[in-house]
């Protein structure tokens, strides 16, 4: 193989002009024929014998070129790129210069590549100081939380529906007077006040009695997921069958013995807090980075190809489809509800797909700058955690498997970018004193408004 580079007119984009030699594509034709030999039926030959100069005779000299072009032309460009140390980001568009049996292939591919970064400021950039700090209301919320997990359910006959109750109901919606997909439940166990239904449907539940029936008159948001019903007016024919209501334990002693490893209720508060102060901890330490990144990002100078924001996209677009199919959906039905094609989404996403190129690349530029580099011991601590979260413990072959060192070393290396970034940064904070003088101006505002009144 003959490669020849160079760089186009266009900004980060090179050009590949590849010869094969004759007697391999000759021996790719080859090779697709025995791949595809069983589908032809020609005439005179058993189906899927005829030699393959019949073939060739019957459909056209041509009929093989495609497949062995796409048989070898793979591995030429990637051994191409690996030999001029390119670092594509986009997929090739090719055009193909020579083709034929007994010829050498020649064709061109041109391809994006990483940009080159300007990095400008990245030590000693201003981040604004972030901190969460644990409130008895973040306590109290907790251990609500507690008490609606072990509540339990007692049935109510002597009162009508009231706000926080669990109603088990029958409906069925009509807009215009006819009835509408999806409007139709029995026994269905609805908590009133959650506000899970459309707005006004659980109020009008309020009140109802145990086997009352009733129509019920509501509005569907202008923003709902359904366009056929989207700002419509419906009505709702309504019947109660049961009415619940949760029954909470008290807060006390013996509720933190029943719920955790603790003795007094006490004990389980601070533990409360303990865990949410870490918690606090990790999430401001995460939107400390997540700051930094973007104060550097911001000062740096790079033009992003078009195909890296491709790539970015269909890999989030992917991981969107990934995360529906756990949820049973499909994309296109997902894209139904919303109302959205795949085009709208992927435009939506492109702003996000950039940022987390810009993050990827600054961090590169940083780790090169910094001469950052992971120790094989890092590599293979961290290796050692993922195999055990796989369960391939002692697994030799996936502790040698260099695409995932390769991920985990990039991973270990960006972080140590990240710490070095947040350690050399300047920390904004609020001076005591300044609080203290804007108080003293905001009394003085109060009194000059108090006066003119």
């Amino acid at each position: 193989m003959k490669c020849k580079v160079e760089k186009t007119k266009n900004a980060n984009e090179v050009k590949l002009e590849l010869t094969i030699e004759a007697e391999k594509f000759d021996e790719a034709i080859k090779k697709v024929y025995f791949k595809s030999a069983k589908y032809f039926n020609i005439p005179g030959f058993r189906k899927g014998k005829a030699p393959m100069n019949i073939v060739e005779k019957y459909y056209g000299k041509e009929i093989f070129y495609e497949d062995a072009f796409n048989e070898v032309v793979p591995e030429e460009l990637e051994t191409a790129i690996k030999e001029n140390k390119l670092e594509v980001v986009s997929r090739p568009d090719i055009d193909v210069t020579q083709i034929g049996k007994g010829q050498d292939l020649i064709f061109t591919a041109i391809f994006q590549t990483k940009p080159e970064v300007k990095l400008e400021k990245y030590k000693g950039i201003e981040i604004k100081k972030i901190e969460y700090n644990v409130t008895e209301k973040d306590i109290e919320h907790e251990l609500k939380h507690m008490q609606e997990h072990n509540s339990r359910l007692i049935s109510i006959d002597d009162r009508a529906v009231e706000s926080g109750d669990i109603a088990t109901i029958d409906f069925e919606g009509f807009v215009d007077g006819k009835a509408f997909e999806g409007g139709k439940a029995e026994g269905h166990e609805l908590e009133i006040g959650s506000n899970t239904f459309i707005p006004g449907f659980e109020d009008q539940i309020i009140g109802m009695n145990i086997d009352e029936e009733k129509d019920i008159n509501v509005k569907f948001p202008e923003e709902y997921f359904s366009k056929d019903l989207a700002g419509k007016d419906a009505t709702f024919k309504v019947k109660v069958h049961e009415i619940k209501k949760k029954e909470f334990p008290k807060l006390d002693d013996e509720f933190a013995k029943d719920t955790s490893e603790f003795d007094t209720l006490k004990e389980l508060k601070q533990s409360i807090k303990e865990k949410m102060q870490k918690e606090n901890e990790q999430k401001a330490k995460y939107e400390t980075q997540d700051e930094a990144i973007k104060v550097v990002c911001e000062n740096m100078k790079v033009e992003i190809p078009s195909g890296m924001i491709e790539t970015e996209v269909e890999n989030m677009m992917k991981d969107i489809e990934q995360r529906l199919s756990y949820q049973g959906l499909k994309l296109d039905q997902y894209l139904k509800m919303i109302g959205k094609t795949t085009e709208e989404v992927k435009k939506e996403y492109e702003p996000q797909a950039i940022n987390a190129i810009k993050s990827r690349l600054a961090l590169e530029a940083v780790i090169k700058a910094e001469k950052i580099e992971a120790k094989k011991e890092e590599i293979d601590e961290k290796m050692k955690e993922m195999a055990k979260n796989y369960g391939k413990e002692n697994n030799e072959e996936f502790m040698k498997n260099e695409n995932v060192r390769n991920y985990i070393k990039q991973g270990i290396e960006s972080e140590k970018a990240i710490e070095l970034i947040v350690e050399n940064a300047k920390i904004k904070t609020e001076k005591k004193e300044d609080k203290k003088e804007e108080k003293k101006e905001d009394k003085k505002e109060s009194k000059r408004k108090e006066s003119k009144k």
